[in-house]
């Protein structure tokens, strides 16, 4: 029954939640240092007496028990008041919701570049891999696969930003303020990074699954009574080799979003994943939550969104896998 499947992926999905609501408590916590680190210098905080530390964590928040500091985050999260954030004294929605749209942009540009190449270039790939060619695509693939992203992205800006000086390096604005054009110039390498490093997976999928496709039963029946080639592709090999695709496009959304962190350190991008690497630095616990908060719903959303969308696509889904 429908309402049945529906039922066991709310809870699936709300059992996530619950998990990852307290992994985002918990993994503040289980960082060395602390807070106090934001109201001095080392030296500063060594002076100080065990009651004036005690006065400090009970004044921000963090000096109570853990599971009233637990069910104090539950509550807030439950009424949209996630805290205040310790390093700048703003409120943590209010952070986070200036640092999000930069990270939606980001990471929206990037996946449409990512499907277009890798999907496009996998398929090619199979096609080519039928007629014994197509290793300098797989070869390419597997090696942008293997970059990390933080090298990728500095080996652009040493050459594009400093060898070449074609493109800016850092932020979103230029000496004129936060321009479209501006921003556009801006995107161009941490798009470029995010791309790169996540079209060589989704290319050896999509080359993967069309090959399976295409050498199926079904497919070189038809083709051994005489049905053009690329009338099999075109009609029936190409929408059952991009299902599956479609849900890896789905999760690599909200994986992007949270693998965002790096490019934009290293871009000094003003979002969510940057917004994420300072809060950490500052063991801004609100912030960290929040951060950490925003990203895991992107990521559950995106799996939600792939499991809502995929029987649209495949009738077979609706149907228990019966025509």
């Amino acid at each position: 029954m429908p309402w049945r499947y529906a039922a066991g992926r709310l809870t699936e999905y709300a059992a996530v939640l619950a998990v990852a609501l307290t992994l985002n408590f918990a993994l503040p916590r289980a960082l060395p240092g602390g807070p106090l680190k934001l109201f001095g210098s080392p030296e500063a905080l060594a002076r100080l007496t065990s009651d004036e530390r005690a006065q400090i964590a009970t004044q921000y928040g963090f000096g109570k028990p853990l599971h009233e500091q637990f069910l104090d985050y539950l509550g807030g999260v439950f009424t949209l008041d996630l805290g205040t954030s310790l390093s700048d004294g703003r409120p943590v929605t209010e952070a986070l919701g200036e640092a999000l749209p930069w990270t939606l942009l980001l990471v929206g540009t990037s996946i449409v570049g990512t499907a277009l190449v890798g999907v496009t270039f996998g398929v090619v790939g199979a096609l080519r891999r039928r007629k014994g060619k197509g290793s300098g695509l797989l070869g390419t693939a597997i090696v942008l696969d293997s970059f990390p992203q933080f090298w990728l992205g500095m080996l652009l800006i040493v050459l594009f930003g400093v060898q070449l000086q074609l493109l800016p390096t850092f932020g979103v604005s230029g000496v004129e303020g936060v321009t479209v054009s501006g921003v556009l110039l801006h995107l161009i390498l941490p798009v470029s990074t995010m791309t790169l490093t996540g079209m060589g997976y989704l290319f050896l999928y999509t080359r993967s699954s069309l090959l399976t496709v295409l050498t199926s039963e079904p497919i070189q029946h038809a083709h051994a009574r005489g049905v053009p080639y690329g009338r099999l592709v075109r009609r029936h090999a190409l929408r059952p080799a991009l299902l599956p695709v479609h849900t890896i496009l789905m999760m690599e959304i909200g994986f992007l979003a949270a693998g965002s962190i790096v490019v934009e350190t290293v871009f000094a991008y003003p979002g969510l994943g940057r917004l994420t690497f300072d809060a950490i630095t500052a063991r801004d616990y609100p912030l960290m939550q929040g951060a950490f908060l925003v990203l895991t719903l992107m990521v559950v959303l995106m799996n939600a969104l792939a499991d809502a969308t995929y029987p649209l696509l495949d009738p077979r889904a609706r149907t228990g896998g019966h025509q």
